[in-house]
């Protein structure tokens, strides 16, 4: 299925599971029918015709239809057009003999294609397409001229005085050599472009792709040649079968074994505009040559460390920013505190399985998570815990917090015993203790609620003089323990969930806690982890905006140079500096849902 995958473009089975070794590789790419695949596909038939001495207009004249009816043959993929009109515009250069210059074959390539759809434009895969295969032809000549002066004999020894192993491998080296260079120059084009679209940076990409892409190539022309003798050479045709099922192995065996390298790729936050922007204007100076040319020089050096200065104090305010995510996660949630560094990074609870699959984990790589300092398990809920194993395998929780009470839970003991042979790895966290800026609120070690959300880890810090209140899914009995033992419960943000019984954020706790705004993390399904119609009425009564997550989606609260805000998906903002929110209306008495049947989410 991988090789159909390579051959025809098939992505079905290429799930998440089967394809992340490879993305990992950065050898995912040739699945992809795009301008390398274009490439080899002109090139097999480009040396079969000149091997047969098919004239070189006659040559052009069929390579165009053949290269177009593969395209058609793999359901006409955007990133297929693009490299077959450059492709076009190539063939004809050569076919009538025209002077060839592979700068304004791209240029004329992408002007094409931006006439045809100006939507072109903002497309990742345009992009990457036109800024690699520019970066390549820019940087291939002189970082092959390095590679060719580092590697260069002694020039003053005749060839025929050079031991023969040298000889026989200077074509072979020659070809890895290239390879290298080219794959490096792609890597180079393609890094804040990856790195934006897809928050992941690949240092092993050089290596693996120069053995798969021949790997692929060997792969296609197996195809190609099985097609072409099944009709009156089957055996044949069944050896380039195997042929190609075993190039198929390795480009997958190798890909595996690349993405296990240490620090063959990490994951990154998304680059600022300006970071790309700046990063391929340095680059392609340099290339060009034009940065350093004599004409206006001190002046682009000077406009080189205005911008160097600028983008140094874009990441400086980035890297000070706080920010508190909440994720609905189907009946639970996760919580990601994002403080200035990483060693005070936490995340509270994970959801489930399905919900770290396609949530949480997707969620924290964008954040440029590779390693969780702690990781906090508030209760034995299967829709808050049940992802932890997978949670800590991912991204190698350094510390897993639990509370000093013991659930019933198979999937949180799992994960405890798990951790109960790496002592220095798991920690047990009561009333009073501190984690990083946070306390915890609640529970005592000797308490014993009969429901497990009772007995809910709840956690308070004060940030950017905000204080921060997360409840969990604490119920009744537990919010009338923290109201007795803790003097001081307010908060001018406070995160609840729904607990199984009872209503969270009882009228007693709401006038201790006094917030200035409420995040009720329920959701659409399931039907019973919607917040009811009179906990949303008791609430409207507060008069401070309450923001439901059902209807929101995740919130992420921020703060910065004294300022704070919450926004949300859906693009409602409180804080500070924005209006506040109306709180959210009362029900009607004869509703019986939270939301009106046609809720737009």
């Amino acid at each position: 299925r991988l090789e159909w995958a390579l051959a025809l473009g098939w992505k079905t089975a290429l799930t998440e599971e089967v394809s992340e070794p490879f993305v990992q590789a950065a050898t995912y790419h040739i699945f992809a029918v795009d301008g390398l695949r274009m490439a080899i596909v002109f090139g097999i038939f480009f040396y079969l015709f000149r091997a047969l001495r098919v004239p070189r207009a006659v040559s052009g004249l069929v390579l165009i239809p053949l290269i177009w009816f593969y395209v058609a043959l793999t359901g006409w993929p955007a990133s297929a057009i693009r490299a077959t009109v450059m492709l076009t515009v190539v063939i004809i250069g050569w076919a009538l003999r025209r002077p060839s210059d592979l700068v304004n074959s791209l240029f004329a390539a992408a002007l094409i294609i931006l006439l045809w759809e100006p939507r072109q434009l903002f497309q990742a895969g345009f992009q990457l397409s036109f800024f690699v295969v520019l970066c390549i032809i820019l940087i291939l000549p002189p970082l092959r001229g390095l590679g060719r002066r580092l590697t260069a004999p002694d020039p003053l020894l005749p060839d025929e005085l050079r031991p023969r192993w040298q000889r026989a491998l200077r074509a072979p080296a020659r070809f890895v050599e290239d390879l290298s260079i080219t794959s490096l120059a792609a890597w180079i084009g393609s890094l804040p472009l990856v790195a934006y679209y897809f928050n992941i940076v690949t240092p092993v990409s050089t290596p693996a792709n120069v053995l798969a892409v021949p790997a692929c190539a060997l792969g296609l022309i197996s195809n190609l040649a099985s097609l072409l003798l099944a009709g009156w050479f089957p055996a044949a045709a069944e050896l380039f079968n195997h042929a190609g099922w075993f190039v198929m192995e390795v480009i997958r065996v190798s890909s595996h074994w690349f993405a296990n390298w240490p620090w063959a790729y990490f994951y990154v936050p998304a680059p600022s505009l300006f970071t790309t922007g700046l990063y391929y204007a340095v680059l392609l100076g340099v290339c060009t040559g034009w940065l350093l040319q004599p004409k206006l020089r001190a002046w682009k050096l000077a406009a080189l460390a205005v911008g160097l200065c600028l983008w140094g104090a874009q990441y400086w305010q980035a890297r000070s920013v706080t920010r508190l995510t909440i994720l609905p996660a189907n009946g639970g949630m996760a919580i990601n505190f994002d403080a200035p560094g990483r060693s005070n990074d936490l995340l509270v609870d994970c959801g489930a399985t399905n919900s770290v699959q396609s949530l949480t984990k997707p969620f924290l790589r964008a954040q440029g998570v590779n390693r969780l300092p702690a990781l906090l398990l508030t209760h034995g809920d299967l829709r808050h815990v049940g992802g932890a194993e997978l949670v800590a395998n991912l991204f190698s929780v350094q510390k897993l917090c639990v509370s000093p009470v013991r659930f019933r839970s198979p999937v949180y003991r799992r994960i405890l015993k798990d951790y109960e042979g790496k002592p220095e790895k798991l920690r047990t966290v009561s009333r009073n203790d501190q984690l990083g800026c946070w306390t915890v609120l609640h529970p005592e070690p000797g308490d014993r609620f009969t429901q497990a959300d009772d007995n809910a880890l709840v956690l308070s810090a004060v940030i950017g003089g905000q204080r921060v209140l997360l409840l969990s899914d604490l119920g009744r009995p537990g919010q009338d323990a923290l109201l007795e033992r803790t003097s001081d419960l307010r908060a001018d943000v406070v995160v609840t969930g729904l607990p199984v019984q009872h209503e969270a954020l009882s009228d007693a706790l709401l006038d201790a806690i006094q917030p200035r705004v409420i995040i009720v993390a329920d959701s659409e399904f399931p039907a019973t982890e919607r917040a009811s119609p009179a906990l949303r009425a008791r609430l409207a009564r507060r008069k401070v905006p309450v923001l439901y997550t059902r209807a929101t989606g995740a919130a992420t609260i921020e703060w910065r140079k004294g300022n704070w805000e919450v926004r949300t998906m859906s693009g409602l903002r409180v804080g500070n500096r924005n209006p506040i929110l109306p709180p959210d209306p009362p029900p009607p008495e004869n509703s019986t849902e939270a939301e009106p049947a046609d809720d737009p989410e």
